[in-house]
C-alpha cells in the first residue's frame, strides 16, 4: 500500500468508504459478515483511513464500524466521521458518535456536505467553534469539511480559518465537465490538502460504456476500468486519500493492487482516457451517483438512483427498459422537491421523473 505524508503521519493513499457497505436483501440493513470481511481485508492490506457519517445507512455504519475496528489496535487506523447540519444539537451529535465509534477521539472530523444552501447554517449556529475546542483538547485531530457547494461558496469557506482538510468530488468526469479542476485548484491556492470522495462517481466510471471501455481494454487489457480513475487521481499532488466506497471483497482487491502497485497515468494513457471519456459524455444525461441522500425524505418511496438509471439509458438509446424500474416508479413522484433540496449534484429530479413518466 502506498502512503502519503499528512502532517508527519502516514495515510494509505487508498481510503475505505463506509457508505456503500453491503447489504441484504429489500432492508437494504448492513450484511455485517461481508462488511467485517472488507474491513478485515482492508486492514490487513495496510489501509489505516476509514471514512463515516451519521446518516450512513440509516444510521447504522457507526456502529458498525466501531464495532468492526475494535477488534484492531486503535493506533492502527484513522477514523473520519462528520457533523451534518440538520441536526442542530451538534454537541450531542458527537458525543453519540464517540460512542458508536467505542473511541475516545476521532482523527479527522468534517463538516459534512457543504452546500450553498446550507453554508449560513454552519457559520452560524456555533458548530466550528465547538469542534474547533474539541480538537484543542484532544478529541479531534484534524477539523476539515467535505463540500458540494459552488466555487464561490467553496471559497468563502476556505476563508473561514485554517483548515487542516477538505474532502472534494474529485474524479476525470468532473474535471472535465464540472468545476472539479477549479475547486481542486482554490484548496491548493489555500494550501489545505484534499481528501477525495467520489473518485468514480458512485461507481459510474467503474464501467463507462461499451465503446469507451474497449479503448481502455486495448490500451490495458488486464487492467479495470475503475483502476484509471484511480491512476488518474495519482497525478495530483494535493491528494492525500482516495475514499472508495467498496461493497464487496472485488472491488477492494482490485482498489488494493491499485494502490501497492500501479503509477499515475502516463501521457499515453491520458490520451486514451480522454478519448474514453468523449465517448462516455454521449451516455450520462444526468450526473446521479445513487449517493442516496435522496431517498429518505422521498415521501412517495421512489429508489430514485434506480429510476435515474432507468433514465439515462432512455436518454442515451431512446427506449425505457421498464423492467428495470423499480416500483413504485416515475410516475409515484408528487414533484414536492424534497429530493432537490438535498441533491448534491443539483439534479432536477421531478423534471426527471415526469420525462420518463410520460416516455414509458
Amino acid at each position: 500500500m502506498r502512503y502519503a505524508d499528512f502532517n508527519g503521519i502516514e495515510l494509505s493513499r487508498l481510503g475505505m468508504g463506509n457508505m456503500r457497505l453491503p447489504v441484504r436483501g429489500i432492508t437494504r440493513s448492513i450484511d455485517a459478515a461481508k462488511a467485517r470481511a472488507i474491513i478485515d481485508y482492508c486492514m490487513e492490506s495496510g489501509v489505516n483511513y476509514y471514512d463515516t457519517a451519521l446518516f450512513y445507512h440509516h444510521g447504522a455504519s457507526e456502529p458498525f464500524l466501531g464495532k468492526a475496528l475494535s477488534r484492531h489496535p486503535r493506533d492502527s487506523y484513522y477514523l473520519a466521521d462528520k457533523y451534518l447540519f440538520v441536526r442542530p444539537d451538534y454537541k450531542r451529535v458527537f458525543e453519540g458518535q464517540l460512542k458508536k465509534l467505542k473511541t475516545d477521539r476521532i482523527d479527522f472530523y468534517l463538516v459534512h456536505s457543504l452546500m450553498d444552501v446550507n453554508v449560513g447554517a454552519y457559520e452560524g449556529n456555533g458548530c466550528i467553534d465547538y469542534f474547533l475546542e474539541q480538537q484543542r483538547q484532544g478529541r479531534i485531530g484534524y477539523l476539515g469539511f467535505s463540500s458540494h457547494a459552488s466555487t464561490k461558496v467553496l471559497k468563502r469557506f476556505l476563508e473561514h480559518h485554517q483548515w487542516d482538510f477538505c474532502q472534494l468530488q474529485l474524479n476525470y468526469y468532473d474535471w472535465e465537465y464540472g468545476t472539479a479542476r477549479e475547486q481542486y485548484e482554490l484548496a491548493c491556492d489555500h494550501d489545505t490538502p484534499v481528501m477525495v470522495m467520489e473518485p468514480l462517481r458512485g461507481g459510474k466510471l467503474a464501467s463507462l460504456s461499451s465503446e469507451a471501455d474497449a479503448v481502455l481494454k486495448a490500451v490495458s487489457p488486464r487492467a479495470s476500468v475503475a483502476s484509471w480513475g484511480m491512476r488518474w487521481l495519482m497525478g495530483l499532488d494535493n491528494v492525500k486519500v482516495v475514499l472508495s466506497g467498496m461493497g464487496d471483497l472485488a472491488q477492494v482487491k482490485d482498489n488494493v493492487e491499485t494502490f501497492s502497485y500501479a503509477a499515475p497515468l502516463d501521457e499515453r494513457e491520458c490520451s486514451a482516457l480522454a478519448t474514453a471519456l468523449a465517448l462516455y459524455r454521449k451516455e450520462v444525461a444526468v450526473p446521479c451517483t445513487a449517493c442516496r441522500y435522496c431517498t429518505d425524505d422521498c415521501p412517495r418511496k421512489i429508489d430514485i438512483p434506480e429510476v435515474l438509471s432507468v433514465y439515462n439509458q432512455w436518454k442515451a438509446h431512446g427506449d425505457v427498459d421498464a423492467g428495470k424500474l423499480p416500483q413504485p416508479g416515475p410516475d409515484a413522484c408528487i414533484s414536492c422537491g424534497a429530493c432537490t433540496r438535498i441533491c448534491p449534484q443539483g439534479i432536477d429530479i421531478p423534471q426527471c421523473m415526469v420525462e420518463l413518466a410520460q416516455a414509458q
